[in-house]
C-alpha cells in the first residue's frame, strides 16, 4: 500500500513489471484432402510425420502394383520437415466406410458349441491310420458318435493317413472338454474293416467361448481388415505367425500377462505386419480389468468414445461424440463389454468363482468386416487432376470444409486443401475462402488452375476471387513422394504451408514468406515452366504469387500478394498474417475478460497485457507503430450501460522491400561524390 507523505522528504517505491505474461496459443495448419485411412471427416491433430503414417497412412496400391501417394501426404511431409509443428488433418473420402472389430476373444466362459472357423480341433487331432488314398471328406452328425450334436464339416486326410485340416462349418452344441468325436474310417474312405475311427478328444481350445470385450478400430476402411476370409485359409500363416492380410496400415490385438487373483490382464496393440518374433507394438494397456467399478476397468482406460459428423450434406454439420469414456488409445476403441466382472473380489479380498472364467485368455487376434476402399485407378491423380481429383468429386469435400468453419472447436492459422483448383471446383474453393474470412483466423492457400494451363488462364482464374484471407501460387511443381521416391506433379499450395512453417520457425509470422532467405521450396526437382521477369510480371499484377527459378538458387517463391483487389496493406501476405497473428493472441487476452465487472480494473488489466506483447512485435519488426485505448473515451456510461467493453487498437505494419531501386552512376575522374 502507498505511504502517504506528511512531511518533506524522498519516498522511493517499488513496480514489479516483470511478470513473464503467457505467450500466444499458437496454431498450426490444416490440410483437407484424401488420405489412405482414418475417419472422414473427423479432424485429427499430428504432430510429426510419422504420426501422420500412423494414423492417415502412407502409400496406396492402384491397379496391379504400383504404389502412389495422396497429395495430403506429401503435404503433410513437406510441412513437418520445414518446421511445422502440429497440423489438422481432415480426411475426405467417397462411398461408405466403417471400422472393424475385433476377431473373437477368447474366454473361459464356453458357450457348448465348437470353434467355428478355420484349422480348428488342433489340440486333440489323432492320425487317421486307414488305407485309403487321402483327400477331402465330408463329415456330419449321423456320421459322428458321442459328444455334443450338430458338429458338421470336413476333414482332409493326407495319404497315408494324416490328418492334414479339419475345417468346422458347424459349431453344434452341448460339447464339453473330454468329450470325444468318434468318425468311421469308412467315412473317411477305408474299405470295410479296414482302419481304426478317426477319435477326437476335445479341449478347451477346441470350444467355442463368449468374447469378454469387443474391440473396434478408430480408423475406418477395408485396408483395416486382415482377418482371413477364405475358407480353409488360417489367419496366422507363415513362420512367426504372420497374418496372411497384415500391413502396416492396419493392425493386431494380443492378450497377455492374465492373473486371475488380481482380476488383470493386459492388451497390446500390435502393427498387422509383424511377426511373434519380431513385433511391432504401437500400443500397451497393463493391469486391466473387467470391473466397471474400479478405475482400472477396460472402457475407462482405453476408451470407448465415437465420433459421427451430424448434418452431413448441409451448410452447418458438426461433431458428435457417444460413449463414456475418452479415447486414450490413437487406434482402438472398447466396442462393447460382454462378461463384466462387477466386485470381483469377495470381501475377504479373494477373486470370486464366477469372474475368473470371463478374463480373457493368452492370444493373438486380428480385425474384420470393415467397408470402403480406398482408391482405384489413377487416372485424376497428380497432373491427371481435373474435374475428378485423386478419386474424388468436389463435393466429396464440403463436409469437412463446412465443419472447419468452427474456430472454436479447431484452430489453425493456415489452410489447404491440395487437389481442388477454382477453375474446376470453384464452388469448393469460394466457401473455403468464405470459410477462413469468417473465422478472422487463417489464410487459405489456394490454386487456381490444372496442370498444363497458361498464364491468361491463371490470371483470369485469380480474377475471380477478391479476399486478403486467400493467397494462390503458381506453377505446379515437381517433387519425390516421400515414401517410395516417386517424381510426381503436385500444385503449388501442396507445399506453400510448409513455406510459411518456415518462416515461422526462423524468423516471425509477419515476415513474408517468399525470397531467397525464407521462400526455398524444400525437395523440389523443378517447377512446371522456368518464369521469365515478364511473365512473373504478369503474374504478380493479376494477383498470383510466381513460383520462379534461378540457376544455382533453385525453385524460389517470389511473391507474397494476396487475393484482394484493393491496393492497401493487406493486400500483402505478411501484413495478412501479422494480422492473424494479433487478433489471435488478443482475443485470446479479451475471452478472459466475458462476463468480468466493466470497471477501470477490468480495462488496466487488458492494457496490461496487451500493451507489452504489441512492445514486443514492434521490436521485433512486426510494427512501425500502435496504440491501444480502452478507457472512458470509448466507455462512456451508456456505452457500458449496454454491457459493452470497448478496445480500439490502432496499428502501423511494417512493410516489406518488395522493389529495390538502385541507381548506379559514372562519374568523371576528379569529380566529387555527392554528400
Amino acid at each position: 500500500m502507498a505511504e502517504i507523505i506528511l512531511s518533506p522528504g524522498v519516498l522511493a517505491n517499488e513496480n514489479d513489471q516483470s511478470q513473464i505474461r503467457s505467450l500466444p496459443v499458437v496454431a498450426g495448419a490444416a490440410v483437407i484432402g484424401p488420405t489412405v485411412k482414418g475417419k472422414p471427416n473427423i479432424p485429427r491433430l499430428v504432430t510429426t510425420f510419422s504420426e501422420f503414417q500412423a494414423e492417415f497412412g502412407a502409400t496406396f496400391l492402384s491397379g496391379s502394383s504400383q504404389e502412389y501417394s495422396f497429395l495430403t501426404s506429401i503435404s503433410a511431409n513437406n510441412y513437418f520437415q520445414q518446421g511445422g509443428t502440429s497440423l489438422l488433418v481432415t480426411r475426405v473420402a467417397s462411398g461408405t466406410f466403417s471400422p472393424a472389430t475385433s476377431s473373437d476373444i477368447g474366454s473361459e466362459v464356453f458357450t457348448g458349441g465348437l470353434k467355428t472357423g478355420v484349422n480348428q480341433l488342433l489340440g486333440s487331432l489323432s492320425t487317421f491310420s486307414g488305407s485309403g488314398a487321402g483327400g477331402t471328406f465330408a463329415i456330419s452328425a449321423s456320421l459322428i458318435t458321442g459328444g455334443g450334436a450338430g458338429f458338421t464339416g470336413s476333414i482332409t486326410i493326407a495319404p497315408g493317413g494324416t490328418v492334414a485340416t479339419t475345417i468346422s462349418s458347424s459349431a453344434g452344441s452341448g460339447f464339453q472338454a473330454g468329450d470325444t468325436i468318434t468318425v468311421s474310417s469308412q467315412s473317411l474312405g477305408a474299405t470295410t474293416g479296414d482302419g481304426d475311427n478317426l477319435v477326437i478328444t476335445l479341449v478347451s481350445n477346441d470350444l467355442a467361448s463368449t468374447s469378454p470385450f469387443e474391440l473396434e478400430t478408430l480408423s475406418e476402411g477395408a485396408i483395416l481388415n486382415n482377418t482371413q476370409t477364405t475358407p480353409g485359409s488360417p489367419d496366422l500363416v507363415g513362420p512367426g505367425g504372420t497374418l496372411a492380410n497384415g500391413t502396416a496400415d492396419n493392425i493386431r490385438y494380443e492378450i497377455t500377462g492374465r492373473n486371475i487373483d488380481q482380476g488383470v490382464f493386459t492388451l497390446v496393440i500390435r502393427r498387422g505386419d509383424d511377426t511373434t518374433n519380431s513385433k511391432t507394438i504401437l500400443e500397451t494397456f497393463t493391469n486391466l480389468s473387467l470391473d466397471p467399478r474400479q478405475s482400472n476397468y477396460i472402457e475407462r482406460v482405453v476408451g470407448n468414445q465415437v465420433q459421427d459428423i451430424i448434418g452431413s450434406g448441409t451448410a452447418d454439420p458438426f461433431i458428435r461424440t457417444s460413449g463414456s469414456f475418452p479415447n486414450a488409445s490413437r487406434f482402438v476403441r472398447v466396442k462393447s463389454v460382454s462378461l463384466p466382472t462387477p466386485d470381483y473380489f469377495d470381501n475377504n479380498g479373494g477373486a470370486k468363482a464366477q469372474f475368473t472364467a470371463s478374463l480373457p485368455t493368452a492370444q493373438s487376434g486380428t480385425f474384420g468386416g470393415a467397408v470402403g476402399e480406398v482408391f482405384t485407378g489413377a487416372d485424376t491423380l497428380y497432373e491427371k487432376i481435373g474435374t475428378r481429383t485423386q478419386g474424388l468429386v468436389a463435393t466429396d469435400y464440403d463436409d469437412a470444409i463446412n465443419l472447419l468453419a468452427n474456430k472454436d472447436e479447431y484452430k489453425f492459422n493456415v489452410i489447404s486443401t491440395p487437389g481442388l483448383n477454382n477453375a474446376d471446383h470453384a464452388t469448393q474453393v469460394g466457401r473455403l475462402i468464405e470459410v477462413v474470412e469468417n473465422r478472422g483466423d487463417a489464410i487459405a492457400v489456394v490454386d487456381l488452375v490444372r496442370y498444363g494451363s497458361t498464364i491468361p488462364t491463371v490470371t483470369s482464374e485469380a480474377g475471380e476471387r477478391d479476399s486478403s484471407f486467400a493467397a494462390a501460387y503458381w506453377p505446379w511443381l515437381q517433387v519425390a513422394e516421400p515414401t517410395n521416391g516417386q517424381i510426381v506433379w503436385v500444385p503449388a499450395s501442396t507445399l506453400i504451408p510448409g513455406v510459411y512453417a518456415n518462416t515461422d520457425a526462423t524468423s516471425e509470422t509477419w515476415f513474408a514468406p517468399a525470397g531467397f532467405s525464407r521462400g526455398g521450396l524444400l525437395g523440389v526437382v523443378q517447377a512446371e515452366r522456368k518464369l521469365s521477369q515478364s511473365q512473373r510480371d504478369s503474374l504478380y499484377v493479376g494477383k498470383v504469387n510466381p513460383i520462379a527459378t534461378f540457376p544455382g538458387r533453385g525453385v524460389v517463391v517470389f511473391g507474397q500478394k494476396t487475393l484482394q483487389q484493393r491496393q492497401t496493406a493487406l493486400d500483402r501476405v505478411n501484413v495478412r498474417r501479422l494480422l492473424i497473428s494479433l487478433k489471435s493472441f488478443i482475443s485470446q487476452i479479451s475471452d478472459n475478460l466475458v462476463f468480468e465487472q466493466n470497471t477501470a480494473a477490468t480495462r488496466n488489466n487488458f492494457l496490461t497485457q496487451v500493451n507489452p506483447f504489441l512492445e514486443s512485435v514492434q521490436q521485433r519488426q512486426g510494427l512501425f507503430a500502435f496504440k491501444v485505448v480502452m478507457d472512458d473515451t470509448n466507455n462512456t456510461p451508456d456505452v457500458i450501460d449496454r454491457n459493452q467493453l470497448v478496445g480500439q487498437i490502432f496499428l502501423q505494419p511494417t512493410r516489406t522491400a518488395e522493389f529495390i531501386l538502385l541507381d548506379f552512376n559514372i562519374l568523371p575522374t576528379g569529380a566529387t561524390f555527392p554528400s
